[in-house]
């Protein structure tokens, strides 16, 4: 038999500039994502976002030269992927917080490199190391903590645990898609190509359920509202989404996932400055856990092929 090729290494040019500059744009979209749910439906800022990143990211096919051709079972590929990542994910991720800062959210799905690990290793036949579920389960400890604060702290009428719900429910929806992109299916086609018809699947399924869930369209007047529409939209999803997915095609589901560390890093500064976070010495430590699981999986190389 064959052996699988082997993945590459982290700290390459070509693998560590997309992998930080993705966390870097990615850590400073969770404040904006606030902005897009003050006063208007969650459901119809998620279709605003993507009926923009669709056809951004069409034009970009057809400008590499990839173009839009597909056959069809990558079509189906792209559906399964714009339910469940460009709609679904994003749904309960927005949902979530209307119930807990920003930074906390980023940090929950920051430890998405979890059920990567995990799908990957029941759809696509990696492997996953003890090592790499004690680091994981040091993270998931640290999770809790921070939750158990915010619970304490915040005056949101005990919703602290419906959004950490949402937002669990929005990293396995993300995590699904991260996998099954990565798949023999995704691989036949350019990625930006599968993206472009991805994100287009995405914004229909969005539209059907912001009006089905919210009413007729919502489009606010407020010029920052679509600056932070268009920052979302183009590099939030058009420059982020192909770095990102080929960064799971070349590390593993598992190892991509680990610019969460960063998001949750740049997330936790935005929130502390602009959202008056207050670190108790529980959130702390919660914290401090997290990253601290997160480099202990990194470090035990989770995932092997051989």
């Amino acid at each position: 038999m064959t052996p699988p090729p082997a993945r590459a290494g982290l700290w390459t040019p070509r693998i560590i500039l997309p992998f930080l500059l993705t966390a870097m744009i990615w850590g400073s979209t969770w404040y904006i994502i606030r902005g897009q749910i003050d006063g208007v439906p969650a459901m119809w800022s998620i279709a605003w976002r993507f009926a923009l990143a669709a056809p951004a990211m069409a034009l970009l096919a057809i400008a590499t030269g990839k173009g839009l051709a597909m056959p069809a079972r990558a079509h189906r590929l792209a559906l399964a992927m714009g339910l469940f990542q460009f709609c679904g994910n994003y749904a309960f991720v927005y949902h979530s917080e209307h119930h807990l800062t920003s930074g906390i959210v980023a940090l929950v799905i920051g430890v998405m490199f979890v059920p990567n690990a995990l799908f990957a290793q029941w759809l696509l036949g990696e492997r996953v190391t003890r090592q790499f579920l004690l680091g994981s389960g040091v993270a998931l400890a640290g999770i809790a903590l921070l939750l158990v604060n915010e619970a304490r702290a915040a005056p949101l009428g005990g919703t602290v645990w419906l959004g950490g719900l949402l937002a669990l429910a929005g990293m396995l929806s993300a995590s699904l898609a991260n996998v099954i992109q990565a798949g023999p299916a995704g691989r036949g086609v350019p990625l930006i190509s599968l993206l472009a018809w991805a994100m287009a699947y995405g914004a229909l399924i969005d539209i059907a359920a912001a009006w089905a869930i919210a009413g007729p369209p919502v489009a606010p007047a407020a010029p920052e509202y679509w600056l932070g529409t268009a920052w979302l939209a183009l590099a939030g999803s058009v420059v982020t989404f192909p770095l990102y997915y080929n960064l799971v095609r070349e590390l593993g589901a598992g190892r991509a996932a680990y610019n969460g560390v960063l998001v949750v890093v740049i997330a936790m500064a935005v929130s502390t400055l602009l959202e008056g976070y207050r670190w108790s010495s529980l959130a702390m430590f919660g914290a401090l856990l997290s990253i601290i699981g997160m480099v202990l999986a990194l470090r035990a190389r989770q995932i092997r092929t051989d």
